[in-house]
């Protein structure tokens, strides 16, 4: 279990990577119920001025906690989850698309034995999501 006190402001505890493909996009819209078609058809997509597929907001928002669930080891102690969204994920036909996370501690508060975790979340060097905070319990 993770340790309050072996904890410091700037460490990283969690890295992720996470390959989105096609495929993917069609799973996860099958789950969620979001049939939108600027996520599985290109041609819908640059009608209404995108760049082609995009991934889903909220699959990227939920891959983006994994690495903490992961690495707290419990996704309860997951107390509170922020993010905005700041740039699309275009998801290419052939290639796919690949997401990098870094999870940091941006503070940790004795008194409540919780810990405020800080994502960086990039697609192609570039961040594609802002203020990703993560508050996990560590009681």
């Amino acid at each position: 279990m993770v340790q309050l006190a072996e904890l410091e402001v700037g460490q990283v505890v969690a890295e992720g990577e996470f390959h989105l493909t096609r495929d993917v996009l069609v799973h996860y819209a099958g789950a969620s119920g979001d049939f939108n078609p600027i996520h599985y058809r290109d041609e819908v997509a640059q009608s209404v001025g995108l760049p082609g597929v995009l991934a889903h907001g909220m699959l990227t928002m939920g891959l983006a906690v994994q690495p903490v669930v992961d690495w707290i080891g419990d996704p309860a102690r997951v107390v509170d989850y922020q993010v905005r969204f700041t740039r699309p994920v275009p998801v290419d036909a052939a290639e796919g698309a690949t997401l990098t996370v870094v999870a940091k501690i941006g503070t940790v508060d004795v008194e409540s034995s919780t810990a405020r975790i800080d994502l960086t979340v990039t697609f192609g060097g570039e961040t594609v999501l802002g203020k990703a905070q993560v508050r996990v319990s560590l009681a």
